[in-house]
């Protein structure tokens, strides 16, 4: 028997399409990518730019040559779990020392962003400084920006195929040689540079050569702004760091508007305009492709280029400088000079990230200084854990791990203590050799009847000594002792 729906009729509302204009238009969600033709700039901040530029890459390409000693200066050698960086020679337990430095890195990034906005984009960010390189690459084949657009218009020719094509290989012997250098620093670069006769190069070597050529390529060469401004998150997160005291690319609209052209012996006051003659060029050479008169947009990278050639254009027209400029949004509604607003920046909340900062280098830099040369891990022989021997006695059995931070061989000299009558069994002294670590077994015994049944807290206690005898180093090692029932 079928019992009878009692809940009410659900109402239905009908959907019924809307008649549109025969005018109506599309809009299509996603906006199609158009090339971006940065124009060349010189100015103060061009300048600094390219410094850094040279900066960075000197570093980059040339630590891997630089010798220390009869090694590699700076060799993450992950095959034998090695990381030299010049006279220091970290091991996979020292792994607190690269947390450390991300915390120093994430630090100044707030740092710098409180103080001067997306001062690293602008300057110092690989994506940045690669970009900066392939362009001026492109200019050298194709010229500069309006001669890059005509080439892009013109129909195929020769000249045309040639400048292309010599721009590509370029970029691609350019960023074979970047993935060379990556590669590197990982495997002694003098090895790689005798296996590239030979092709002796292995799958590994291979690999990450053609990857991290193929990302600068293609993140230099093609990507570009679009790494800017889709990939990066710095770009989202940035707006939570500024404040009104940030010093960031501002366009000064009291004075620049109303904007338009005019000739240089006219009177701007005259013909009721502002200082700017809207000449575009501030588009022109940006990057991103920004007007930054439209005020600050999270495209802007803060390279400056912007500011030197609107400087530039200033000094042709007779005005003043500083229409674009570093400065803060609170220096431009109060009208603040430039030592007003340099005061500004140690306001709080730089103090606490300069202080902070400090705090942690200092601490890891005293943690280096002070860090023992050698390294000692403790594991109980799973095997033996307790057992009693000849003469009555307690043996329990251990493996230590003796790793040599040291770019000379050490010895280390074994004693242990924690229980009366406890002692070592066998040889009490260890030799070994330069930034290498050697598993060593060792052998406690103790009386019977000294101890009663259950575990008990011991230490090792480990000195490293030169050949001559000279003590560089003691530690001291906590483990258990057990007694059996």
């Amino acid at each position: 028997m079928s019992i009878p729906d009692q809940r009410p009729p659900r109402s239905v509302i009908p959907i019924t399409p809307v008649p549109t204009d025969g005018d109506a238009e599309l809009v299509s969600l996603y906006q199609a990518h158009q090339k971006i033709y940065p124009r060349s700039v010189q100015g103060v901040f061009a300048r600094w730019r390219w410094l850094m530029v040279v900066i960075t890459q000197l570093v980059f390409y040339g630590l891997p040559w630089l010798e220390w000693g009869q090694r590699q200066a700076v060799l993450f050698d992950l095959g034998a779990r090695r990381f030299y960086i010049f006279g220091l020679v970290l091991y996979p337990q020292d792994f607190i020392y690269l947390t450390a430095l991300l915390v120093i890195s994430a630090l100044s990034l707030f740092l710098f962003t409180a103080v001067a906005g997306r001062l690293w984009c602008g300057f110092a960010c690989p994506q940045t400084v690669y970009t900066e390189i392939f362009i001026w690459i492109e200019r050298q084949f194709e010229g500069d920006r309006s001669a890059r657009m005509r080439l892009d218009a013109a129909p195929l020719s020769f000249n045309k195929v040639w400048r292309k094509t010599g721009k590509q290989f370029a970029w691609i012997v350019f960023s074979l040689w970047t993935g060379f250098t990556f590669v590197g620093y990982f495997t002694p670069i003098r090895e790689l540079t005798a296996s590239i006769l030979s092709l002796g190069f292995g799958p590994w070597e291979i690999f990450w050569i053609l990857f991290y050529s193929f990302a600068t390529y293609g993140n230099a060469g093609f990507m570009r702004e679009q790494v800017c401004k889709y990939m990066c998150p710095y770009a989202r997160f940035q707006s939570a760091m500024f404040d009104k005291d940030t010093l960031i690319v501002t366009y000064d609209e009291a004075r620049g508007e109303p904007r338009g052209a005019r000739s240089k012996k006219a009177d701007p006051q005259a013909l009721g305009l502002g200082s700017c003659v809207d000449c575009t060029l501030c588009v022109q050479v940006c990057p991103t492709g920004i007007d930054i008169r439209k005020g600050l947009q999270y495209e802007c990278i803060g390279c400056g280029a912007c500011v030197d050639v609107c400087d530039n254009v200033m000094d042709k027209v007779g005005y003043p400088r500083g229409l674009i400029k570093f400065s803060t949004q609170n220096a431009m509604d109060k009208g603040w000079n430039w030592a007003q607003t340099v005061r500004r920046i140690f306001r709080p909340r730089v103090l606490v990230y300069t202080a902070v900062l400090w705090a942690i280098i200092i601490g890891v830099g005293a943690s280096l200084w002070l860090r023992q040369p050698f390294k000692v891990d403790i594991e109980r022989d799973r095997a033996t854990l307790a057992r009693i021997v000849a003469g009555g006695q307690i043996e329990n059995v251990y493996r230590l791990q003796i790793m040599n931070a040291a770019e000379h061989h050490l010895n280390f000299e074994l004693q242990v203590d924690g229980l009366p009558g406890l002692k070592l069994v066998g040889e009490p002294e260890v030799q070994v050799a330069a930034t290498e670590s050697r598993w060593v077994s060792v052998r406690l015994q103790l009386p019977y009847d000294v101890a009663a049944a259950g575990s008990h807290p011991i230490h090792f206690r480990i000195a490293s000594r030169t050949p001559d005898g000279q003590v560089v180093g003691q530690l001291s090692e906590k483990t258990v002792f057990l007694v059996p029932r």
